[in-house]
């Protein structure tokens, strides 16, 4: 959720009933404090702080959430060993975002409270698996025994009722919020977001990085060159620095990296995050219903 997930968006999930979390993986440390300043006096409502770890800025980020009386971090993208009990030992709820068994048991044997599985239908950066989220969360059921968040192509109540009939404790949800009123992405990108159809996104760069994007220009050249064999200088040279930042943020549709799940071809409108989660819930409770009306006919 880098470049879409500040303070408005945090707070508006949780005074929604959800629980919000600032993207850190797009701000520096002074940057971040300001937007957990701003969604202290937004809502009294509890909140979190999503840490990609292959960050140089990582052990600032750490210190300022430890400073700032944060009460639940998420982690992801490096070793949840790293920062895990410095956390815990102030207090902090960790959890710790993985795709696949490897870094659920690492995660486990880390003492995280909580995993998210993220399946391959989720946006941004991936695994090489492919795995997907129905495979991923009974499989992993299988192997840990600390709460298990679903995540990865979860745009519904329905769906949020499947991954907890496999054994998911809850859900993370990204790609519906990317595309909300509250997001701070750029209004080209959320426009692109609803115009992605059925096939719309893709995920590329393997080799360098699995991420994936919708498909506009640069996609094209990008994965163009993967299928042509181009090393990783090579293909590095053509990503550049700042793609995401271009194309989420600052709306440049057709030469920046344009970060999204497969739900996208699901969303045709913008939406305040309170419809969001309201639909969600009613679409949570009708499924319910149904499955119990199901279960007294047999």
């Amino acid at each position: 959720m880098i470049w879409c997930s500040g303070w408005e968006l945090a707070s508006a999930v949780s005074n929604a009933g959800g629980l919000g979390l600032i993207g850190a993986g797009s701000m520096t440390p002074e940057v971040l404090q300001i937007h957990i300043k701003k969604c202290k006096v937004a809502t009294n409502k509890p909140f979190g702080v999503n840490v990609p770890l292959l960050y140089s800025q990582s052990d600032e980020i750490i210190e300022l959430i430890i400073r700032e009386g944060i009460k639940i971090v998420f982690t992801s993208a490096g070793n949840p060993a790293k920062y895990t009990s410095i956390l815990k030992e102030n207090g902090i709820k960790v959890v710790h975002v993985v795709a696949n068994k490897k870094f659920a048991l690492k995660a486990a044997e880390a003492r995280v409270d909580a995993i998210v599985a993220e399946g391959f239908e989720a946006g941004g950066h991936n695994a090489v698996e492919e795995t997907t989220t129905m495979v991923l969360i009974p499989m992993l059921k299988e192997i840990i025994n600390i709460p298990i968040i679903a995540a990865g192509g979860i745009g519904s109540g329905q769906a949020m009722y499947a991954v907890m009939a496999l054994g998911a404790d809850g859900v993370q949800i990204g790609s519906l919020f990317a595309g909300s009123i509250e997001s701070s992405a750029h209004e080209n990108f959320k426009k692109a977001i609803i115009e992605s159809d059925d096939g719309g996104t893709y995920l590329t760069l393997k080799k360098l990085g699995p991420v994936r994007l919708i498909r506009n220009e640069f996609f094209n050249r990008i994965h163009n060159a993967v299928m042509e064999g181009k090393n990783n200088e090579e293909l590095s040279e053509i990503l550049g620095r700042g793609r995401p930042k271009l194309g989420m943020f600052e709306g440049n549709i057709d030469e920046g990296e344009l970060e999204i799940g497969q739900i996208s071809a699901m969303v045709k409108e913008i939406l305040p995050v309170h419809r969001i989660i309201n639909d969600l819930i009613i679409g949570f409770n009708h499924t319910s219903d149904k499955m119990r009306r199901m279960n007294k006919v047999k």
